[in-house]
């Protein structure tokens, strides 16, 4: 990819591509042609139908010299703002279209992040991974290593990035709550402690769960 990323550098060089201009709230910005992130690429340029052409070239030399074979029917080009003729873009690449709003590596693009709706997705992997016949078979402590992962691998990402409401927060933390304490959804069960002392650490009389809040402002704060 390293690779891939100075073949776009020449072409760029050579004003032949052109991506989209990221401004500061100062007018400075910087020129952004291709975002890469694992085994996803995103690759930008303008409406010009040249462009289309070079980057079609330059994907092609690309698979020619790694011998990567790119799967267009799995791609998609968005048009932003109103691309004129997005129909060179499908005959020129063979790939399907998009439309924002849209997700690209599980998180809204162009979406109301500020919706509860957007947890959506969150809430039902939540559920999800916290089924209830899973009690059954765990003891509390297998259940709080349970909540722990859950925790770690579905949240960091949105609570990164979103600011996380209170409402959502309060859906989930139930979630996570029933689990901990309850044995089946029929059968209910007092919660023995409250959940604001489980989310303390351990060398305070907790059980060192995350307090969603605390954890979406900790994150939120590396932006600064």
């Amino acid at each position: 990819m390293e690779a891939f990323s100075r073949l776009i550098a020449k072409v760029e060089e050579g004003d032949f591509i052109r991506g989209v201009k990221i401004e500061s709230r100062r007018g400075e910005g910087v020129q952004v042609s291709h975002l890469l992130f694992t085994d996803n690429t995103l690759l930008f340029c303008e409406d010009d139908e040249d462009q289309l052409k070079y980057w079609k070239w330059i994907v092609t030399c690309f698979e020619l010299v790694s011998r990567l074979k790119i799967n267009f029917q799995k791609s998609e080009t968005i048009p932003i703002r109103g691309m004129e003729d997005v129909d060179k873009a499908i005959v020129l690449f063979g790939c399907n279209v998009d439309r924002f709003p849209t997700s690209y590596l599980h998180l809204p693009l162009r979406g109301p992040h500020r919706s509860i709706g957007v947890w959506d997705v969150i809430e039902e992997r939540f559920k999800r991974k916290l089924v209830a016949w899973k009690k059954q078979y765990l003891s509390k402590g297998g259940r709080l290593v349970l909540i722990k992962s859950t925790l770690s691998s579905l949240l960091i990402y949105f609570t990164s990035l979103f600011v996380i409401r209170k409402k959502v927060r309060t859906k989930l933390e139930r979630i996570q709550m029933n689990f901990l304490w309850r044995d089946t959804e029929e059968r209910r069960k007092f919660h023995l402690v409250n959940w604001v002392e489980v989310c303390k650490d351990k060398k305070h009389g907790g059980l060192g769960l995350r307090h969603l809040e605390g954890l979406n402002q900790a994150l939120l704060g590396k932006w600064l």
